[in-house]
């Protein structure tokens, strides 16, 4: 069987008929695919010397426009990593020249984080490459069918109530 998922529901099944396995379906597939998209994407990164969370971190201070400038506060509210995450990086990245940190302008005791014109390059030149491997990734779908899996991952993304 080439489904893993669909083994280990098949198995609880068997030894668990009285219960409804049917969530793992969503979840283990959802958690598998995460996986394979990661180590695809680290790949490219590896390529540049760079992790996800840094290239991140990068990609974050790009799209934030121009002067490429975020607090860490709102680089770790915008970014897809941890607070903690983010400051282990700015050392690492900081060291590398891909971004300075400086005294807040707004208030003297915070800082600012900056994308140097390296970190600028960088990113620039990562994203093409970058979209290309979420692209090979995603070519099993229809474009249709890309629009339809996003907007369904928008939906559980969205804060639920516990219940």
């Amino acid at each position: 069987m080439d489904d893993h998922v669909e083994l280990v529901l098949q198995q609880w099944k068997r030894e668990r008929p009285d219960v409804d396995v049917s969530p793992m379906a969503v979840i283990g597939r959802l958690s598998r695919v995460a996986r394979r998209v990661d180590d695809r994407l680290a790949v490219n990164f590896a390529r540049h010397g760079l992790d996800a969370a840094s290239f991140d971190v990068l990609a974050t201070l790009r799209r934030s426009g121009s002067p490429f400038r975020l607090s860490p506060k709102d680089l770790t509210e915008s970014a897809m990593v941890t607070s903690s995450a983010i400051a282990q990086r700015l050392n690492k990245m900081e060291a590398q020249g891909l971004v300075s940190r400086s005294p807040s302008t707004a208030d003297g005791r915070g800082k600012q984080v900056q994308l140097t014109e390296d970190g600028r390059e960088m990113v620039d030149q990562i994203l093409p490459s970058h979209l290309d491997a979420e692209r090979g990734f995603l070519a099993a779908l229809t474009v249709d069918e890309q629009h339809l899996l996003a907007a369904l991952l928008a939906k559980l993304d969205r804060p639920q109530m516990d219940t």
